[in-house]
């Protein structure tokens, strides 16, 4: 998927497509007016205009394929969504790669054979490589931006003289960009965790297995906020993980009632362990709101973990006060809910 990204995105410096710009195009039909326009005014001579206009169309093109406000857009989509990302550190023999580490694969033996306090002082290593690299990559993304914009300036400009003078510096700028835009799709995938230490101590072993450390990426946990709806006295949850892991998962449920007015009501929380992406939490104060967050239950290779989906839901008012349910019922009305009917 990297490959195909980055086959997308790949920029086309060299020769900067002139020979994909068709002369019969409406900008191009545009061009001509401005060229007779310069020739009246004598800007320029002809041949340079016609330089001009090619350039200028060159870097038009490059801005509408290569650096388009679409795939900006994209790329500011992903970014948010690695800021919600879980980050791992997954431990692997050298002959396998990233992805294979099921119990099959992997022996929980793997484990044992690591020091575990230089296995703590890693995931240390890991959370801080994961903040500098989420740093690195909003700053990439930053002059990315800024880079779109100062060419979108320059073809603005109404005087063609600048644009020919500069048309080496313009030249330079989109190699920076195009090299800025090859850091940021290497870096949008967690890479190898570098290793200052032999995590595997002295067991007198003939031979210590060969292992290498990874950071791994787990999509964010996530509300549906369609499905999940608020009853009388009881909830109904729903999550969903965007790419399901192989192995079922193990998901930690919060609630607690907001603004709770007595001693009894700050009771009206918990937290709750679910191997589902479902869960129904009854007993609950009608007509009061509560909060509620879901995340991965905590693991042993967890490194870090900078948010967590919340969801704020309201109960149904409950009946009307000084009717009591056996009188509702001799009223003949329902106390089920519109989806328990």
């Amino acid at each position: 998927m990297k490959s195909e990204m980055a086959e997308t995105m790949n920029f086309q410096v060299t020769g900067l497509g002139l020979d994909k710009i068709k002369l019969d195009s409406p900008q191009s039909f545009l061009d001509q007016e401005e060229v007779e326009e310069a020739e009246d005014g004598q800007l320029l001579e002809p041949e340079a205009w016609r330089t001009y206009v090619e350039r200028r169309n060159a870097l038009q093109e490059f801005l509408t394929s290569d650096l388009s406000p679409h795939l900006l857009k994209r790329h500011h989509a992903r970014m948010e969504l690695l800021k919600k990302c879980s980050y791992y550190i997954e431990i692997l023999p050298k002959h396998l790669a990233l992805g294979d580490q099921n119990p099959l694969v992997l022996p929980t033996t793997m484990f044992q054979l690591i020091d575990p306090w230089k296995f703590q002082r890693m995931k240390k290593v890991g959370a801080a490589q994961t903040k500098i690299q989420l740093l690195l990559l909003g700053d990439l993304l930053e002059q990315l931006d800024h880079g779109r914009s100062e060419l979108d300036a320059l073809l603005e400009s109404p005087d063609p003289r600048p644009f020919l003078a500069g048309w080496g510096l313009v030249e330079q700028r989109l190699a920076d960009l195009s090299a800025v835009m090859d850091s940021f799709l290497a870096m949008m995938v967690p890479g190898r965790l570098h290793v200052k230490h032999r995590l595997v101590s002295d067991i007198g072993a003939t031979k210590i297995p060969h292992i290498r450390l990874m950071l791994s990426t787990k999509m964010p946990v996530m509300f549906d906020r369609k499905e999940s709806v608020a009853h009388q006295d009881w909830v109904s949850l729903r999550w969903f993980v965007t790419i399901q892991q192989a192995v079922p998962e193990q998901f930690e449920l919060r609630y607690k009632l907001l603004d709770p007015r007595t001693q009894q009501e700050c009771m009206q929380c918990g937290i709750i362990p679910v191997a589902a992406c479902a869960f129904d939490i009854r007993n609950l104060l009608p007509n009061r709101a509560y909060k509620f967050t879901v995340k991965r239950a905590e693991s042993y290779t967890l490194v870090y973990e900078p948010w967590r989906d919340s969801l704020t839901l309201h109960t149904r008012p409950g009946p009307p006060e000084g009717l009591a349910p056996s009188r509702l019922g001799k009223l003949g009305l329902s106390l089920t809910t519109p989806s328990e009917r």
